[in-house]
């Protein structure tokens, strides 16, 4: 899966509502909301990162393969220098460790990139809450999840030039509002970008589906 990256921009920012002109994001493809996994390859993709750990055993086996290809994709889309003077930072899980339902799929998913990659878990969250595309219309708002985020202190220690914030999807953009803000907080003046597998994107009506 060689895909090239696409900027998020003055076209498309207003489908994502948290994000400003200051922020810098790139997406690899378009997921298509309120559309079956069989629509197109991006909503098969994500609906299969999205199966839950409890999930059957061959329901995983297609999980791994997602995280797998979705790296792969990540290792040849991101500059090989970007990649040695930063540190990837995966949006954590909306559940705890410990939780049977923690999915570290995003931090997978980064480790996996290339073996160069500096990948840190530095934002720790510190309550289960309920996923995004499982929470119908009483979503999580920014200041719940900065309520529920922490940086760890542990991971923190070393310099670095710039952070990329890591998530699968790009939907409001509140994860990333929040991890951009607690970050920012952290490491002021430290360059950030958001890296997403896919934006959120709406049918067209009066389209056939995309392969």
């Amino acid at each position: 899966m060689t895909i090239r990256f696409r900027q998020i921009d003055d076209s498309n920012r207003g489908d994502h509502y948290h994000l400003t002109p200051a922020d810098a994001c790139l997406y690899l493809l378009e997921f298509t909301s309120g559309q079956g996994y069989s629509y197109s390859k991006a909503n098969s993709l994500i609906s299969n990162l999205k199966k839950k750990p409890t999930a059957s055993a061959a329901e995983l086996g297609y999980k791994r393969e997602a995280i797998g290809k979705c790296a792969g994709a990540l290792g040849k889309a991101l500059n090989h220098d970007w990649i040695r003077q930063s540190v990837i930072v995966p949006v954590p899980p909306s559940k705890m460790v410990g939780d049977p339902a923690y999915d570290d799929r995003m931090f997978d998913m980064a480790a996996a990139i290339q073996p160069a990659a500096d990948v840190r878990r530095l934002i720790r969250q510190t309550r289960s809450m309920t996923p995004s595309h499982e929470a119908g219309s009483v979503r999580n708002t920014v200041e719940d999840l900065l309520g529920a985020y922490e940086i760890d202190e542990s991971l923190a220690v070393a310099p670095f030039g710039q952070i990329g914030i890591l998530d699968d999807v790009l939907t409001a953009g509140t994860h990333f509002r929040a991890a951009h803000t607690i970050l920012s907080r952290r490491f002021p003046g430290v360059a950030i970008t958001g890296i997403f597998i896919a934006r959120r994107v709406f049918a067209n009506p009066f389209a056939a589906a995309q392969g």
